[in-house]
């Protein structure tokens, strides 16, 4: 008698537990609206040095966000403007050889005027008789010197030039490197880590800091292949996070063409005996630029996406867009 009121109490709590969560259950998915588990992610930024030097201000710190073209950080720049200093004095040498080599051109071509004059009248006079073959010899080889002359201080004038050449593109070197003594965001985002300080000798392609593209906001779970082939690229889909009671607009933005074995963080086993196919969805770029002080990576969700179909299901009243509608004017408010 005992055991059977024990029983009777166990089906009893059973069943009216069984009643709780049937109640507590959201509109049930359409047998086209799928769902997988993820967290919210965005890609991380290295800010580096290309340059070797001393570290001359950081200007932002931990949880900073930071625009594009913002000013993060400085190298000691005092080395490289001697540097261009002497580049550019390298330059005005260079500019006065090209003088010099054109005031030779003029020369030789002056001389070899007066070379070919000179032979002219020599021969006039050759053909009278009045002057010796060896004069005329000598006037021939005057114009053929002064020939070699003119042609070698073109060849010198084209030389100088192209050390013009070369000392500017020395000087533009040294320039860009000055340009890279001072690093800039090149993109919108937050910084997470802050690896260098004031002071710190650093080699070339030591990094400073770390950002989080905060840019292009997605979350990324995992489909069987019987789902992801039916999943295109740009259809909308749903997230909802664990810290927001509304359903958030998405869009996917990636399925990959290659399987892997589930990854650790999906915990239902019978996924884990499967090959599965990462799909990403991207929140759109206007809620993440409206929402920007929220955005934080790492939060966990789930996102709802709608298959590919002739007949599409509507979304469930648990992942309309009337909750986050209404949040959004909360937030205006």
């Amino acid at each position: 008698m005992k055991k059977l009121l024990i029983l009777v109490v166990v089906l009893a709590a059973a069943g009216a537990a069984y009643w709780v969560y049937l109640q507590n259950q959201a509109d049930p998915l359409p047998d086209d609206i799928v769902f997988g588990n993820g967290r919210i992610e965005a890609i991380q930024v290295d800010i580096s040095s290309l340059i070797p030097g001393r570290v001359a201000s950081i200007a932002v710190t931990e949880g900073d966000l930071v625009k594009p073209g913002q000013v993060m950080a400085t190298i000691n720049a005092d080395a490289l403007q001697a540097q261009l200093a002497q580049a550019e004095a390298r330059v005005a040498s260079a500019k006065s050889q090209v003088a010099a080599a054109a005031a030779t051109i003029a020369q030789a071509g002056a001389v070899l005027a007066l070379a070919t004059e000179e032979l002219n009248r020599t021969t006039q006079l050759a053909t009278r008789g009045t002057v010796s073959q060896q004069i005329l010899d000598m006037r021939t080889t005057d114009l053929r010197v002064a020939e070699a002359n003119l042609a070698a201080a073109k060849a010198a004038l084209v030389a100088n030039e192209r050390g013009v050449d070369a000392a500017r593109a020395g000087a533009a070197q040294i320039a860009t490197n000055l340009a890279d003594t001072t690093l800039t965001s090149p993109v919108m985002g937050r910084v997470l880590y802050r690896l260098a300080e004031p002071g710190e000798v650093i080699g070339a392609g030591s990094r400073l800091l770390t950002l989080v593209d905060l840019s292009e906001v997605y979350l990324e779970f995992f489909l069987p292949a019987t789902q992801a082939h039916r999943i295109a690229i740009g259809a909308e889909a749903r997230i909802r996070l664990d810290i927001i009671e509304a359903a958030i607009p998405a869009i996917v933005t990636f399925v990959s063409p290659v399987s892997q074995f589930t990854p650790r963080q999906v915990e239902t086993a019978d996924e884990r005996q499967n090959l599965v196919f990462r799909v990403r969805v991207r929140v759109p770029q206007e809620l993440v630029q409206r929402f920007i002080g929220l955005v934080h990576t790492g939060i966990r969700g789930v996102a709802y996406v709608r298959l590919a179909g002739p007949d599409p299901s509507p979304w469930p009243a648990s992942l309309h867009l009337a909750d986050f509608e209404a949040l959004i004017q909360q937030q205006a408010d």
